[in-house]
């Protein structure tokens, strides 16, 4: 899992910087507000951010409610750091869409335990969002075999998207999960094959 560090102070970064990289975990290191946005809004951004409130450029807040605001199939998770404990600035940074909040000077198990909750929390997030992605995906191919379909009133082959015409049973196949094995009914055994006997009766 890769975290994003911002903080202004470089001691406290390298700090942080050292000790999630010995727990296992991947670090992009920021030193200012502005730094951090652009990390989170670039392409494969961090999954969760530990953002300091105070920075130069941008606050972490400020930081926060722009990052919380971009469309991402599982969202940013956010840990606010800061010296602010007040009830009113807890309350400004859940505001802002933080998902925790630790007080510096910080336990470094207190913040272990934060970060794998965030861990599971995303774990969980990521697996609703593949259950979403195969709804949508089933929902299509229902579409597809509900639609009007051309077939031809002779041989009964069906035109598909690309305008060509192929057998019904392979136009099936390819849209459902449906396999076919050919036998052959009553009536055309009477048909094609009246010498042979009829086992129905």
């Amino acid at each position: 899992m890769k975290i994003l560090i911002a903080e202004d102070d470089f001691t406290s970064r390298m700090m942080l910087e050292a000790v999630l990289e010995e727990w296992g975990y991947e670090t992009v290191s920021v030193g200012d507000g502005r730094a951090a946005w652009e990390v989170l809004r670039g392409e494969k951004p961090p999954q969760v951010a530990l953002l300091d409130w105070e920075m130069p450029e941008l606050k972490g807040v400020e930081v926060c409610r722009r990052a919380k605001a971009l469309v991402r199939s599982v969202p940013l998770y956010v840990i606010l750091l800061t010296i602010r404990g007040s009830k009113e600035d807890i309350l400004e940074g859940f505001d802002c869409g933080a998902d925790d909040y630790v007080t510096k000077p910080f336990d470094n198990r207190e913040l272990q335990a934060r970060i794998r909750a965030a861990q599971k929390m995303l774990g969980i997030q990521e697996s609703l969002a593949k259950k979403v992605r195969e709804l949508a995906d089933a929902l299509e191919h229902i579409k597809t075999l509900q639609g009007i379909l051309p077939i031809c009133m002779h041989c009964h082959k069906i035109r598909n998207d690309d305008q060509a015409w192929e057998r019904l049973e392979a136009y099936i196949q390819d849209h459902s999960e449906a396999r076919f094995s050919h036998s052959i009914c009553p009536e055309c055994l009477k048909k094609y094959y009246p010498d042979m006997p009829n086992f129905d009766k």
